[in-house]
């Protein structure tokens, strides 16, 4: 799926292609997690899972399984008594709904959360999203892929399966009209703010603005943290979905095949 910008000087068919799709959040760019150790919690009733995953993660990486959880309320304690950077949490967890585990976790530690899911359909992965999850990737991702997930989330990064970033779009795209609240936000931004906001939405990183407005890199992040602010954004996840469901930026379904790695938006 591509999208066709209103904007001026913004069209779909010079978008990057899909990549490990970045979200960075304004309140995390300099976290020490960055180089520290990453601290991950595994959260799935599956041993073999846990098993598999711990090897996984812990294979010539900085990271390290502080703790694993059978049940949604041993993932819910284990995350306030170990302190995680990461929590790994599968959609089926026994004892707690998914998104119950999340909001527990959230509310007991810093932790950021990525879900698991076996299927790009399951319906929980919007409610994950409202939750408060910032990483959503399907089982049958790379290993590879993966870990890079999760160290990118506890840079404070967002990480989104590409189906499940079509899906979202999808959703989005399947609204009658734009959201009469979003469309008056985005008033509120700059023509320039407007312009960024786009090019956001279509995935491009800070120095891809940069370079495609022909201005500095720390200028082109000062227009996403401005618009950010103004539309009260967590994070540039929320960007995206400002950008369509405010009418910015249009989905199109005549495209290119999309790539089956996991995307970040940058």
């Amino acid at each position: 799926m591509i999208a066709t910008v209103t904007a001026p000087a913004v069209f779909a068919g010079q978008a990057p292609p899909p990549r490990l799709t970045l979200v960075g959040r304004a309140d995390r760019l300099q976290d020490p997690r960055a180089t520290c150790e990453i601290r991950v919690l595994i959260a799935d009733g599956q041993a073999l899972v846990r098993a598999g995953f711990r090897a996984l993660l812990e294979a010539g990486r900085r990271i390290s399984v502080v703790a694993e959880a059978a049940t949604g309320g041993q993932a819910l304690a284990l995350a306030a008594r170990v302190r995680p950077h990461v929590v790994l949490v599968d959609v089926s967890l026994p004892g707690l709904d998914c998104v119950e585990v999340i909001r527990g976790v959230l509310s007991r530690s810093d932790a950021e959360v990525m879900l698991l899911t076996g299927s790009e359909s399951d319906e929980r992965i919007f409610a994950a999203l409202r939750a408060g999850a910032h990483g959503l990737l399907v089982k049958d991702t790379d290993p590879e892929e993966l870990a890079r997930a999760v160290e990118l989330l506890a840079q404070g990064e967002a990480v989104l399966s590409p189906g499940l970033t079509r899906r979202l779009i999808a959703e989005l795209a399947s609204r009658p009209e734009p959201s009469r609240t979003s469309s008056e936000l985005l008033e509120e931004l700059t023509a320039r703010e407007r312009e960024v906001l786009a090019l956001v939405a279509l995935g491009l990183s800070n120095a891809e603005i940069a370079e495609r407005l022909v201005v500095s890199p720390a200028t082109a992040k000062t227009h996403v943290s401005r618009a950010m602010v103004k539309l009260h954004a967590r994070d540039r996840a929320q960007l995206v979905v400002f950008a369509y469901d405010g009418g910015l930026v249009l989905p199109r379904s005549d495209g290119p095949a999309p790539d089956r790695r996991p995307l970040a938006i940058a």
